[in-house]
């Protein structure tokens, strides 16, 4: 699997069409972040780190109804995409986050602003 961020938000997308109330993807400390910036910002109901079998981790996500209508990947292996606090992207004029990888951690695009730092974008969310 050349990108695992990707896998994880088209399992989601998928879960979300499917009307499936949760979703298990296999587990990282990245994925772990990402998930823990969406359930601060409302878009999922939780999260929890499971082992299914000895080496066998997995992330099983709690979704909202109605919560998240989209979710695209904007950083890609091939192509980085790196903004400063004053260039993030907006997502539907600014009703959608995006989730930005920061040297202070993974954060939603209104805490990078607020903190004034920039990174790469991972992912936005609406």
């Amino acid at each position: 699997m050349t990108d695992p961020i990707a896998d994880m938000l088209t399992r989601i997308r998928n879960a979300i069409k499917a009307g499936s109330t949760k979703v298990d993807v296999p587990a990282s400390k990245v994925k772990a972040a990402i998930c823990k910036v969406l359930k601060e910002e409302g878009y999922i109901k939780s999260f929890k780190i499971i082992a299914k079998e000895k080496t066998d981790i997995c992330l099983r996500v709690q979704l909202k109804e109605d919560a998240i209508v989209g979710l695209e990947r904007y950083s890609k292996p091939g192509l980085r995409q790196y903004k400063g606090y004053q260039e993030m992207p907006k997502v539907i004029s600014g009703l959608g986050i995006s989730i930005v990888s920061t040297s202070q951690g993974i954060v939603s695009s209104r805490e990078a602003k607020k903190r004034k730092i920039g990174g790469e974008v991972i992912c936005n969310v609406w």
